[in-house]
């Protein structure tokens, strides 16, 4: 059993039709857990007594005739940044590492649960999901099963280590600047950041990255995390902004062979220093697509400039008003280091306005991309500039360089909310892998899911990680 050869959608069906059961899964990632977790550190908590229990919940109702929902018996990890049943909710913070288990899920881990899934544990994130990085003080590094030297990228590192790795087929993860798409390029597998509101944020006040981050399940292929989020995506009552659910996404996506889109518009650069490897790379998986009749329009600028400010505006404001509290208290020295001067830097800098005026430049961003999407529907850039970090607090590389812009293009599409994915285009030299930006129009999730399954198709970057 290797949970990275069949498709996840394979997996739920064998459960449901006897070929297999909800407790042989679940046994195999715990095995595999307990084999490759001391070497990855994926996986932050696990309750393997009560994860056997709920896979032997969902075969007796198997047996017994009942239904167990579309992803019966899929095991899978939750990032430590959302609740679930029985498990701290950590955020990756040394301050909450002896706080209270949680005694509800969240919508996104309950809906997968009714969907029959089974929570196996936690999976690793930066303290808040601040960085490009998953490491803190709390749990220490997350490694990438590509090479254990180099880092998988965060914030959800611990979930795309997890899946690369095998461990399980399905996890959660989370986006507020490119938390999905950064570890899922430097993981080597498909992944989408849905538009926001698609996956509910509940609550009683707002989340702690403000409107920028969403939710949504992780899977190695694109169709799987289709078929996953049709279990997931619809209103909650306690998110003012989610959506309607609208017709399922995984029978639009599911096709065995896409077309190419008719049209793209290939960003290779955005106006920014990018990697010649990456940039190689992706360029190559473009050029894939346009000989299978896409028409591919170059546009070197999409922005008139970087939107890096507006974004740490918006995010270190919301970081200050969930933990400015702790300032001149002895937790303070316990929050990460890095974290602690974001948040210092939006007390000491950033006005009362401030918040408004990041607003006003989310709308002017946002409009110029719409500029952009009159001359075709999809974008397409590197969805990072550099090659992977080195595990230890090191920044990804720029030419041999490392430079704090290697992960400067995802985070531009949080503040606009426009969907967009990212899809293994290949490898570099030295074996990492590369990923390529899809992004889509405001709501059009499922075009976006459509292209990133035609490109899957086309591009050879299916190999596994040596682990």
């Amino acid at each position: 059993m290797d949970f990275r050869t069949e498709t996840l959608v394979e997996w739920a069906a064998r459960v449901r039709d006897g070929r297999t059961t909800a407790r042989a899964l679940t046994d195999h990632a715990l095995e595999r857990i307990d084999a490759l977790n001391p070497s990855l550190n994926a996986f932050v908590a696990v309750d393997a007594d009560a994860a056997r229990a709920e896979a032997d919940a969902v075969d007796a109702r198997l047996a017994a005739g009942e239904p167990v929902g579309p992803l019966a018996g899929i095991p899978i990890g939750v990032k430590d940044l959302e609740a679930a049943r029985g498990f701290v909710t950590t955020w990756g913070s040394a301050l909450h590492v002896d706080d209270a288990p949680a005694t509800t899920d969240s919508a996104h881990v309950a809906r997968l649960r009714a969907a029959g899934c089974v929570v196996l544990g936690k999976t690793n994130t930066p303290e808040h999901g601040w960085k490009a990085d998953t490491d803190n003080l709390a749990f220490g590094p997350t490694r990438n099963p590509w090479n254990l030297d180099r880092s998988p990228g965060g914030s959800s590192g611990g979930t795309a280590a997890a899946l690369a790795a095998g461990l399980v087929p399905l996890a959660t993860g989370s986006d507020g600047g490119g938390s999905i798409r950064i570890p899922a390029a430097l993981c080597g597998f498909s992944a989408l950041k849905p538009s926001p509101g698609r996956v509910p944020s509940e609550g009683r006040r707002s989340p702690g990255s403000g409107l920028l981050a969403v939710k949504g399940p992780m899977a190695l292929r694109v169709r799987d995390q289709a078929y996953a989020l049709d279990a997931v995506v619809g209103p909650h009552p306690l998110d003012p902004f989610s959506l309607p659910t609208g017709d399922p996404w995984y029978p639009q996506v599911a096709a065995a062979d896409h077309a190419p889109p008719a049209r793209v518009v290939w960003a290779p650069t955005m106006g920014y220093d990018v990697d010649h490897e990456v940039l190689a790379v992706c360029e190559a998986a473009v050029r894939t697509l346009e000989a299978a009749g896409a028409e591919v329009i170059v546009v070197d600028d999409v922005f008139d400039g970087d939107p890096v400010m507006t974004f740490l505006t918006l995010w270190t404001i919301s970081r200050l008003r969930d933990q400015g509290h702790h300032a001149d208290t002895s937790d303070w020295e316990r929050i990460d280091p890095g974290l602690r001067e974001q948040m210092a830097y939006a007390r000491d800098h950033l006005g009362v306005d401030a918040y408004a005026k990041a607003l006003d430049e989310c709308y002017r961003y946002s409009a110029q991309m719409a500029d952009v999407f009159e001359r075709a529907p999809l974008v397409l850039s590197p969805t990072v500039a550099g090659q992977t970090a080195r595990v230890g607090g090191h920044q990804g590389t720029i030419n041999g360089d490392e430079s704090l812009t290697w992960v400067r293009f995802t985070y531009p599409y949080n503040l606009t909310r426009y969907p967009a994915g990212s899809v293994n285009a290949g490898f570099t030299a030295d074996g990492m892998p590369v990923g390529l930006q899809v992004i889509g129009r405001h709501l059009a999730d499922v075009e976006v899911l459509q292209a990133m399954a035609a490109l899957e198709d086309r591009l050879d970057a299916t190999r596994r990680a040596p682990i």
